[in-house]
């Protein structure tokens, strides 16, 4: 590539263009972007035990330090699980996560 083609390539994505034409940047999403999740309840079969319990926990109100302490892992590990349990549930925060917990019947209101 030369300085200008460069420069040029610089110009187009700065301004928030593509250097890819339409089908290369579908065929670069179909096979980069995970598939929306059909519903947590299926999802939810593919957490772990161990998210599980995490998720559990968290719908306690439990904070990653809490968690950690409590069943006795490092903080970043238990971010880890976090992290995937987020992954496979679709969801973007805790709130969400507690909310698929309800709604699949993991997690039962007190009574």
């Amino acid at each position: 590539m030369q300085p200008g083609e460069l420069a040029d390539a610089i110009r187009v994505v700065a301004a928030g263009n593509s250097l890819f034409g339409p089908a290369a940047t579908q065929r670069l999403l179909d096979r980069f972007t995970p598939p929306p999740p059909s519903s947590a309840g299926s999802t939810l079969a593919d957490l772990t035990e161990r998210e599980r319990e995490i998720l559990r926990l968290i719908a306690t109100g439990l904070s990653n330090a809490e968690l950690a302490r409590q069943l006795h892992l490092g903080e970043t590990t238990v971010k880890t699980h976090v992290s995937s349990m987020f992954r496979k549930l679709g969801v973007r925060d805790r709130v969400q996560a507690v909310i698929a917990a309800y709604d699949t019947g993991l997690v039962q209101p007190k009574s």
